[in-house]
């Protein structure tokens, strides 16, 4: 009987262990997702402006610029697979080093040609963050809490995001900073991430791992098919909006700077104080509610978007979007989190975010054509469209009759020490 008091004492230290290690890890995520948002949100907030009052680049130009931005979104499985040898946390520390010597070297250019390849280096940082952050994320807990966690990561990132914007209207206004200080400024924030997590632990559920974490170089399954096509109809859907949401209130609508900036602020704002809340919501009422009333909410908006004539309602319509966007990658990510081992999470994230870009690549060129025949409206409801389809994509989701063989098996594996466990407590 002692014996079996001891051994059970022994199993919750070290559950507690693992906890308080979870715990650890969490931290300094948040904090390095803190300086990513900081980073981020800084250089795009300059970044148009410099492009335009320092580099001079034409309309032409800035969409040859966005078009070479997102090819290493398109290719970040191939990027991805090049380094699968290391584990995440390396992989992630080395995307973070390439994001601040992208950022922090933008300031040396001077035409086109001498920008492009800091856009090329930064974008590659960037995109390898997208899939990277909410895979170490989901492996500092449960899957029962993972919309919790992203929720709150989700808030630390819009914080950062909000100093940043602050610092960059005061910094501006005042004349207190050049755009090569502030690019420096930016990289030096995202090389502060990189430090961070170079001491982030290999984690699964909240747990060390104490086995090498074997990452795949490519995954693509039958099984996770509809996590493919909710990752590809996000992306069509989501760069029409940003390819032209902005567009449309200065142009249509003749907003300026300073009001373009207000809504930004409110918009982040908003997220930073709603995110833990949203994250709770998604694990009490599961990704599959949060999606299909997501994707609702994007119909509403972006038919308001195409038909409304007043800019109080193209604003809120904006707001509205930009404010539950976020929510579409972190439900995917949760529900591909049930049905897939842990090796398949990061890779098949990686996958999801080149589909989104295999859209993003295409769906705005075909869009910015037909905008020469045509109003800015009928984009915004070919958008609205892809929402609907998204709607009825969400309904056949299914965790608890979806997860592959392999998912299976990892938690029937898993149940089965914890029940030897409770065997020998007793």
């Amino acid at each position: 009987m002692d014996e079996s008091k001891s051994r059970f004492s022994i199993a919750r230290a070290l559950d507690r262990e693992g906890r308080n290690e979870g715990q650890r890890a969490f931290l300094l995520l948040a904090l390095a997702t803190f300086c990513t948002g900081f980073a981020m949100a800084g250089n795009q907030n300059i970044v148009s402006n410099y492009f335009e009052d320092v580099l001079g680049l034409s309309g032409p130009q800035f969409g040859y610029i966005t078009a070479i931005r997102e090819i290493p979104g398109f290719l970040l499985i191939f990027l991805t697979a090049l380094f699968y040898r290391l584990s995440l946390p390396r992989l992630t520390t080395l995307a973070l080093l390439v994001l601040a010597v992208g950022y922090g070297f933008f300031g040396v250019s001077n035409s086109f040609w001498t920008v492009a390849p800091w856009v090329v280096i930064s974008s590659i940082g960037y995109h390898t963050w997208l899939q990277v952050q909410y895979a170490l994320g989901m492996s500092t807990t449960t899957e029962d809490r993972s919309g919790h966690t992203l929720g709150r990561l989700s808030a630390v990132n819009q914080g950062g995001a909000l100093v940043a914007m602050a610092a960059v209207l005061i910094a501006f206004h005042f004349n207190l900073l050049a755009f090569r200080a502030a690019f420096v400024i930016t990289g030096v924030m995202a090389l502060f991430a990189a430090v961070i997590i170079f001491r982030f632990p290999v984690l699964h559920r909240g747990q060390v791992r104490t086995t090498r974490d074997e990452r795949k170089p490519i995954v693509y399954r039958k099984d996770y098919r509809l996590y493919y096509l909710l990752s590809l109809l996000d992306g069509a859907r989501q760069q029409i909006f940003f390819s032209f949401g902005l567009w449309v209130l200065v142009d249509h609508y003749a907003l300026d700077v300073p009001q373009i900036s207000a809504i930004l602020l409110v918009v982040t704002g908003m997220s930073m104080v709603a995110g833990p809340w949203i994250g709770r919501v998604i694990d009490l009422r599961g990704e599959r509610f949060v999606l299909g009333f997501v994707n609702v909410a994007y119909v509403v908006a972006l038919l308001g978007y195409a038909v409304a004539e007043s800019v109080g309602i193209a604003v809120l319509c904006y707001v509205i979007y930009s404010f539950i966007f976020p929510l579409s990658a972190m439900g995917a990510a949760i529900y591909l989190q049930k049905i897939a081992p842990n090796d398949d999470v990061a890779p098949s994230l990686a996958m999801g975010v080149t589909l989104q870009h295999v859209a993003a690549i295409a769906v705005p060129i075909a869009t910015g054509y037909i905008l020469n025949f045509v109003g800015y409206q009928i984009p915004f409801l070919a958008a609205a469209g892809f929402a609907i389809v998204a709607i009825f994509v969400t309904r056949a989701l299914n965790p608890a009759t979806q997860r592959s063989e392999a998912k299976i098996r990892e938690d029937e594996a898993r149940k089965e020490p914890a029940a030897g466990a409770v065997a020998t407590a007793y």
